[in-house]
């Protein structure tokens, strides 16, 4: 497929810059593969949509704050530094992205509060990328501590207000547990406890897997020609419970739902030959896109997304190109909101 396919304009009025004031009280559009038909729910009808035995996989990484106000040494320019990741836990060693990045130089000093933290640029990676160095004595635990205070819920850019503090639980799924994504596996914000309450009560299950979304799932897609995109790799979990729960699941023919694209890739990178999940853990650079043959769901849930985004190619490899796209001119007109904060999608 080309990328031309995936354009659609998207209004800015239909970009949610809040979340639903109830999260499982969103819109919820339910698209059916089998027969074309679209219906408009609240994401709290999901339940009815599912059987005992059924399995929802949710991605339980957690976001930290990623993004950073400090100030450049001797100039006390203002700068900003979203952590991307990782790199080296003992050197406190990351790889992140600056702005101004023409301001940012190998062997600057950057300062962090009142000093509280202190960096120095080590390496240029990419035009706004850097790897730099914190200078700090203390231990992990006492690292994130201090990022937890002076960090900044990393709301994607396309939100345009201001951090509000509800964003630091709003922008977290209740499920999240495992620290290293500086995103939120949006498809999950739907879920309370309430609603897994009732889930449980009908025999639904709930499994994890973990991956922690980095920026590259939102990178844009530069190529027309889809199979010569490569997509940034994110580190991914698939333990021996989901694994299991799974397996399990597909032995008896019941349905499995993915909740999230997030975990639809990590489902699909640790696939066994025999169509089976198997435990894997590591890097995963998988792009789906149509046409795709997905061995381990018969469900997703999803948000409605930007136009020629990964995210979106993935929701027509699952739902069908035409009907998907049907789906989202409909989205439009029934004034759905889209992107992080928006409602929801099930395609069944």
């Amino acid at each position: 497929m080309k990328l031309s396919g995936f354009k659609f304009d998207l209004p800015n009025n239909l970009i949610a810059l809040h979340p639903a004031e109830n999260r499982d009280e969103s819109r919820m559009m339910v698209v059916h593969r089998d027969t074309g038909k679209i219906e408009h729910k609240v994401f709290k009808d999901i339940v009815s949509y599912f059987d005992s035995g059924d399995v929802f996989v949710g991605n339980d990484t957690m976001v930290f704050p990623a993004r950073l106000y400090g100030r450049k040494e001797k100039t006390g320019a203002k700068i900003e530094v979203f952590l991307l990741r990782e790199l080296n836990k003992e050197m406190h060693l990351w790889d992140v992205l600056v702005d101004p990045a023409r301001k940012i130089r190998v062997g600057n000093k950057l300062y962090f509060g009142d000093g509280d933290l202190v960096a120095e640029v080590i390496d240029n990676t990419t035009s706004r990328g850097r790897t730099i160095r914190f200078l700090f004595d203390g231990d992990s635990e006492a690292f994130d501590k201090i990022v937890e205070t002076l960090g900044e819920t990393p709301l994607p850019k396309y939100i345009k207000r201001k951090i509000e503090p509800s964003d630091k639980e709003r922008f977290q799924t209740i499920y999240a547990s495992k620290k290293g994504a500086v995103s939120a596996p949006t498809a999950g914000l739907h879920f309370t406890k309430q609603l897994m309450k009732r889930m449980q009560l009908k025999g639904i299950d709930m499994t994890y897997v973990t991956l922690h979304i980095g920026l590259g799932t939102f990178r844009a897609v530069d190529v027309e020609d889809l199979t010569k995109h490569k997509m940034d790799s994110e580190n991914f979990i698939v333990g021996p419970e989901a694994v299991r729960i799974v397996n399990n699941a597909l032995d008896n023919k019941s349905k499995i739902c993915a909740i999230g694209t997030t975990a639809m890739r990590s489902l699909e990178t640790a696939v066994s030959a025999s169509n089976r999940l198997k435990e894997r853990e590591g890097w995963t650079d998988k792009f789906i896109f149509p046409p795709y043959d997905f061995k381990i769901c018969s469900a997703l849930v999803t948000n409605f997304h930007q136009p020629e985004s990964t995210l979106l190619m993935m929701a027509c490899a699952f739902g069908g190109y035409e009907l998907t796209m049907q789906a989202y001119q409909v989205a439009k007109k029934e004034k759905y909101k889209f992107l992080t904060y928006g409602d929801a999608m099930l395609i069944v």
